[in-house]
């Protein structure tokens, strides 16, 4: 018959005794009938001074413990083992360089039980960290409670909490998205709920608040490290896969989902934060702190005072934007072009995009032009005074294509497009078609006569050069009976005496 165990026997023969029947046995303690009917013949057979049903019934004595003076064979390299211990190494590795180094002849098992022992007596250690009041807060995000869409359908919100260090006063919000400027805004939000800014933030590495994670110099988000300094804050973001530098809102999301919005569910997310603002203010900040024994609202109360003063206006959102200056002067937002100057052509400047306004920012960081957002597309927002004369692609291109005849060309082709404005440009096409025709000294002599004589026009050197082509056919080429590509006469008579002998 299986042997069970004292509490289980003790139920089974006690229902028995009752009258319950198997099956209502089996139902309550799981034990099979087999068993239990078993159990019930033995209670029901006559009693006998010794038999198989009482010797059955015993449990084993456990094994005897080892004896207290049993020494561990690793023992003499205890202050060995516990060094490997503590830089984190594993029982098998210990083993082997015990095995190589020191000539170890027992069993891994043995090593196995040592390090285990060690382990068991070195607990992961944890500092406390505190701060002076309004030093530090700390934020995260969690999830909210199940809240109602529109389409009827249930999904848990972003629970966001700001939680001050010194006192354990939070701050806490749902909402549906998460973006840069809702992370910032929130940011904004708790501040003036604590009517105060701490000196430090300290954040992990979410998108919304950090671009680019670093160990030494992360990037910020550049709207929220420009909110935090609105402010008075700095951001201290924590290493990458280091919660506990940021337990204290880690412990007040944990406290916020597992006792105020536990097993609840809202209709809107309106009445979810109607409620968590109750729920603070009742429950949260009226309780003692578990580790400082302290009211939460009595430390809130020392630490008020001692919070950075809040700034008249709130932040200014923007959207922040690289754009480059193109050929007219002029950035282009939304479709709109914002005149840049004095920013260079073709050069990057940063752009803030408020709503309502628009900032160009030099490479420093200064302020270069604003304007006034254009409710046109286009080229609307310029004003005439912003305007560049345009020299267009085209014009440039013609320009350079002078300028390769020589400088005094180059010149005159500006000060044709100067003097003649967009007309001339054809002129220019003129200019840089002469090379095709004539020599480039030739069109350059031409260019620094007109120059010379004030006299700024195509046409002009056009005839120019047409007169000394003139000048040059006219003269009758010099004839001469002697030259080095030219044969001697002799050669001739030669070549003809010996065809008439031949022939």
């Amino acid at each position: 018959m299986n042997v069970l165990k004292q509490h289980l026997r003790v139920t089974v023969e006690t229902l028995l005794s009752k009258g319950a029947s198997q099956r209502e046995i089996t139902r309550r303690t799981g034990v099979d009938r087999k068993t239990i009917r078993r159990y019930a013949a033995a209670a029901n057979s006559p009693g006998v001074a010794t038999g198989s049903a009482v010797a059955t019934e015993q449990i084993p004595p456990p094994r005897p413990p080892a004896p207290a003076t049993a020494v561990s064979a690793c023992e003499p390299h205890r202050a060995w083992i516990e060094a490997q211990v503590g830089l984190g190494r594993n029982a098998q590795s210990i083993y082997q360089d015990l095995v190589e180094q020191y000539g170890f002849s027992h069993r891994y098992n043995s090593v196995k039980r040592f390090v285990r022992v060690l382990r068991a007596r070195q607990p992961e250690r944890f500092d406390v960290l505190e701060y002076r009041p309004g030093e530090e807060a700390q934020v995260d995000y969690g999830q909210g409670a199940l809240t109602c869409l529109a389409n009827g359908k249930y999904r848990r919100p972003y629970l966001f909490v700001m939680t001050l260090k010194y006192s354990g006063k939070s701050f806490r919000k749902v909402v549906w998205k998460t973006d840069q400027e809702t992370w910032a805004r929130l940011h904004e939000e708790a501040f003036r709920a604590f009517g105060g800014a701490c000196e430090y933030v300290v954040l992990d590495n979410l998108r919304e608040g950090v671009i680019r994670p670093d160990l030494y110099e992360p990037q910020l988000n550049t709207v929220y490290a420009a909110m935090l300094a609105h402010y008075g804050a700095i951001a201290d973001t924590c290493r990458v896969r280091d919660p506990n530098r940021k337990g204290t809102v880690e412990s007040a999301i944990q406290h916020t989902q597992s006792t105020a919005l536990k097993g609840r569910k809202f209709d809107t997310i309106e009445a979810q934060n109607v409620w968590l603002s109750h729920w603070e203010e009742r429950w949260a900040a009226p309780r003692i702190h578990g580790r400082k024994k302290r009211q939460v609202l009595a430390m809130y109360l020392e630490e008020k005072p001692l919070l950075r003063p809040l700034p008249i206006e709130g932040f200014r959102y923007y959207e922040q934007l690289v754009r480059t200056v193109d050929d007219a002067g002029c950035v282009q937002v939304d479709s709109r072009y914002y005149p840049a100057l004095p920013a260079r052509l073709y050069s990057q400047v940063t752009v803030r995009a408020y709503p309502n306004e628009i900032e160009i920012l030099g490479a420093d960081g200064s302020v270069l032009r604003r304007h006034e957002r254009s409710a046109k597309p286009g080229y609307a927002a310029v004003k005439p005074a912003d305007r560049i004369f345009n020299p267009s692609r085209e014009t440039v291109r013609l320009l350079t294509r002078v300028a390769r005849i020589g400088p005094s060309a180059a010149r005159l082709g500006e000060v044709l497009f100067q003097t003649l404005g967009r007309p001339g440009q054809k002129a220019l096409y003129g200019l840089s078609n002469l090379p095709r025709t004539y020599r480039a000294e030739d069109i350059e002599a031409a260019c620094a006569a007109a120059l010379a004589a004030e006299c700024y026009s195509y046409r002009v050197i056009k005839t120019t050069l047409e007169r000394q082509a003139a000048g040059t056919a006219a003269k009758p080429p010099q004839r001469t009976q002697v030259a080095p590509e030219i044969r001697p006469i002799g050669d001739y008579q030669t070549f003809f005496d010996d065809h008439t002998r031949s022939t």
